[in-house]
């Protein structure tokens, strides 16, 4: 019942929000600016100035920035393990065996190849498992 109540309260409010956004005024397209430019100043470089109905977004940076990588782009997130690199490739090595050829799988080219080395590799097990029990 609680339940029942909160989404019939919640139904209520976004029925309200919604007629709220309708009431909003949308410029029409010949009230839009024709034009807007992103522009990046570096060092002591000035912005230029916008020509009519036209916007002008621009940031400065020092001029020692001029040939790097952006900010956004160097910043590498250091990925923490708690194992180590062979053991992730083991990981990874066997997760892929399904997909590769003489892997006996539906999956992935070629993956039939494999059946009949596996078939080989259990009549050898069992074959030295019963020589060793004689």
């Amino acid at each position: 019942m609680a339940v029942l109540k909160s989404l019939l309260m919640a139904s209520v409010f976004l029925s309200s929000s919604h007629a709220l956004a309708q009431d909003e005024v949308v410029p029409s397209p010949s009230e839009m600016p024709e034009r807007i430019s992103f522009l990046v100043a570096i060092g002591e470089e000035k912005c230029r100035e916008p020509e009519g109905d036209e916007i002008v977004v621009c940031a400065t940076v020092p001029e020692n920035e001029r040939y790097r990588i952006p900010v956004a782009l160097r910043k590498k997130e250091r990925v923490v393990t708690d194992r180590s690199w062979s053991s992730a490739v083991d990981t990874l090595d066997s997760f892929a065996a399904d997909l590769r050829p003489n892997s006996c799988s539906v999956n992935g080219s070629g993956g039939f190849t494999g059946c009949t080395q596996k078939m080989l590799q259990q009549w050898f097990a069992e074959r030295r498992s019963k020589q060793s029990a004689n």
